[in-house]
């Protein structure tokens, strides 16, 4: 289902309980070109607001009470940019790791990258290890940034360690189940994603979470990602409560 801003907000009786938040969500942040295209900016421009886009996000999901968040950060389809835009997103991803950690920690949050780290500078594999050791305490909301990521490649390379597993003769062949599989993903420990959000007007997944999404719900908004805010998150949030979610059951 497609959601535009236009849509109706559900009324809410006066001191009726707000239903639970959603555990994980998880965001395709897309539209920076077209937000800076739109203004005549550079697309620079538009990859910096996406970063003030991802601050107001995550604040905004850990006061409604949600438990993880994965944002789709850069996708392995994404190196094939223009080698001064892929640099300039390597670059803002460092200053956000070097001058918001500390505020993240503070706030209680926890920073997991997940992805192909093998294609990463050095130096930036060292700042995220640290990053991730230094928040791995943490326990007010799980930020999961997906870095030089394709949902196929990470079904692939699960298999793949199954099937060395096997040949080894460390594991049975009918000892796998989808449980085992998931243990073998980049986001093994993590809940698969309640909701999924795309910004931009765009309704694909685009190899994001393929296996965790099975039974997600999708909520496609036509909101630029640097226009994204939290009422865009709340309004996101009341959408998936409208849904029946039957994983594959018959409707009551």
């Amino acid at each position: 289902m497609k959601l535009s801003k236009s849509d109706k907000q559900l009324a809410r009786p006066v001191g009726a309980e707000r239903p639970a938040p959603p555990v994980h969500v998880a965001i395709i942040m897309d539209g920076n070109g077209r937000w800076a295209k739109a203004r005549m900016l550079p697309r620079t421009e538009g990859h910096r607001q996406g970063i003030e886009a991802a601050r107001r996000t995550i604040e905004a999901a850990a006061d409604l009470g949600v438990g993880y968040v994965t944002l789709y950060g850069f996708s392995s389809e994404n190196w094939k940019r223009p080698t001064t835009e892929v640099n300039y997103l390597m670059g803002l991803l460092r200053y956000y790791l070097r001058n918001e950690t500390a505020q993240l920690h503070q706030n209680g949050v926890r920073i997991r990258i997940i992805g192909d780290r093998a294609k990463l500078d050095p130096d930036l594999v060292a700042l995220i290890d640290k990053v991730e050791a230094d928040t791995a305490g943490n326990k007010r909301l799980q930020l999961i940034v997906a870095l030089s990521y394709g949902s196929r490649s990470e079904i692939a390379g699960a298999a793949r360690r199954i099937a060395e597993q096997v040949r080894a003769g460390t594991l049975a062949p009918e000892a796998i189940t989808e449980n085992s599989f998931a243990d073998h993903l980049a986001t093994a420990g993590i809940p698969d994603p309640d909701l999924v959000i795309r910004t931009s007007g765009e309704q694909r997944l685009s190899n994001f979470l393929l296996w965790q999404s099975a039974y997600a719900e999708l909520v496609f908004t036509d909101v630029l990602w640097p226009d994204f805010t939290k009422a865009d998150l709340e309004e996101a949030v009341r959408e998936f409560h409208r849904r029946e979610r039957r994983y594959g059951a018959a409707a009551g």
